[in-house]
């Protein structure tokens, strides 16, 4: 075993202090993470109060996606081509001035539905290019083989940032919307300049590998995931389960009309399935997967399947909160295997492209998932709606594993050996 392997007892804590870097990356997630969360809150709690249309809350996760859609060859070259730092940084200031915008328009009682929708496609567009630009930049501040940790790591990041950010969007909101947009903007620019601070290799800060914007360079993220079946399979199979499964654009109705309870109350189902996240994600950072991590992922989306109808067919709050809990620890399983297998089979001179093209499968599978969660529930009603995705879910899982044999057998989650 090579000596640059961790040991059994290396914890995110210890990650964290003994890689500046990554602390500072770290906290960047936890900011932007908990800013976005607010917002979403304060968005969808706005939305419904304005309209009562579960369609409504469709369409703010499309208007999300369709940036991702639009940008995603640009954002991958341009992740690939630029300092990721700076690229990342840019995008957290073009969420800040969104969430700017949103506050004024707030105080200024202009914020009607149609400016919510376009207000919500900056934020997206930001997001288009933060997110999968973080991703490939991780992998810089790490050595190989302590990737699985360092995804397990930033994964609690990100998870103690939905538990926290909900809950203070939910009680916020109670002072009115201006006062969670203002505190998202504060974080989106406490995030730039956290990312600002972070110091990079070398080898991870020189950017410049990808030679002008060809046509076989910006579609070579696509091109590479579609030459690996196991990583298309675990990208797609993250897609379309979660796109089926996404139960959380209907929330606000489920808090509304079915728990009956308030934002604060909306505020802590959003939390719910970020506390079973970052209980497996801390328990991931010290105990990564050690084999079988294939078909553990098969069967962490099954249980992501079965927790979504629980929580469809709840009329309890205490149980919805459990089953969201439930949904989303096994999510988390199934993100830190992707995530690590996907980075660790990537070049670096590819990472910007390829999470750009696994951007847009998340993204279809998250704000696409919404709007389709939406436009079921206008069709058949909220519960229904949850049900049919949860089966769907279920089903995905056996058709995946008959077409992916490859990601079924993956057992181990470590650098691809080079001769």
């Amino acid at each position: 075993m090579s000596s640059t392997s961790p040991s059994a007892a290396e914890s995110a804590g210890q990650l964290l202090r003994h890689h500046p870097a990554f602390l500072l990356f770290w906290l960047a997630s936890v900011a932007s993470t908990i800013a976005l969360q607010m917002q979403i809150v304060a968005v969808g709690w706005q939305v419904y109060q304005l309209t009562h249309s579960a369609f409504d809350l469709g369409i703010v996760g499309l208007v999300q996606f369709i940036p991702s859609l639009v940008l995603v060859f640009v954002v991958g070259h341009v992740a690939d081509r630029y300092d990721r730092r700076n690229v990342a940084r840019f995008s957290a200031l073009v969420e800040a001035l969104a969430s700017a915008l949103l506050a004024i328009g707030s105080l200024g009682g202009w914020l009607n539905r149609e400016m919510i929708f376009a207000i919500v496609f900056i934020i997206g567009a930001g997001r288009a290019f933060s997110k999968p630009t973080m991703q490939a930049m991780l992998p810089g501040l790490m050595p190989p083989s302590l990737l699985p940790r360092a995804v397990a790591g930033s994964a609690s990041a990100t998870q103690v940032a939905i538990i926290i950010g909900p809950a203070i969007g939910g009680f916020l909101y109670v002072l009115g919307p201006q006062t969670v947009y203002i505190s998202s903007c504060v974080l989106f620019g406490l995030c730039s300049l956290l990312l600002s601070l972070i110091k990079l290799p070398p080898a991870a800060a020189l950017r410049g590998k990808v030679n002008g914007a060809s046509l076989s360079s910006v579609f070579a993220g696509l091109a590479f995931i579609r030459s690996k079946p196991a990583i298309f399979g675990a990208i797609s199979l993250d897609m379309f389960a979660v796109l089926l499964g996404g139960a959380t654009a209907l929330l606000p109705v489920y808090a509304h009309d079915i728990l009956q309870t308030d934002s604060v109350g909306l505020g802590l189902l959003r939390s719910a399935p970020a506390v079973g996240a970052l209980a497996v994600a801390l328990f991931l950072a010290r105990h990564p997967l050690r084999g079988r991590v294939g078909r553990t992922m098969f069967i962490a989306v099954g249980i992501f399947g079965v927790s979504t109808i629980v929580f469809g067919l709840s009329h309890s709050f205490v149980l919805s909160l459990l089953a969201l809990a439930v949904l989303g620890a096994s999510d988390m399983i199934s993100v830190v295997v992707r995530s690590s297998f996907v980075q660790l089979e990537t070049p670096d001179e590819m990472r910007g492209r390829v999470s750009a093209v696994n951007s847009v499968f998340i993204g279809t599978s998250n704000q696409l998932g919404e709007f389709e969660s939406g436009l079921t529930a206008a069709w058949f009603g909220a519960m229904p709606a949850v049900l049919i995705g949860g089966i769907g879910t279920l089903l995905v899982v056996f058709l995946w594993v008959r077409l992916f044999p490859q990601l079924y057998r993956v057992d181990r989650l470590a650098p691809p050996k080079t001769k």
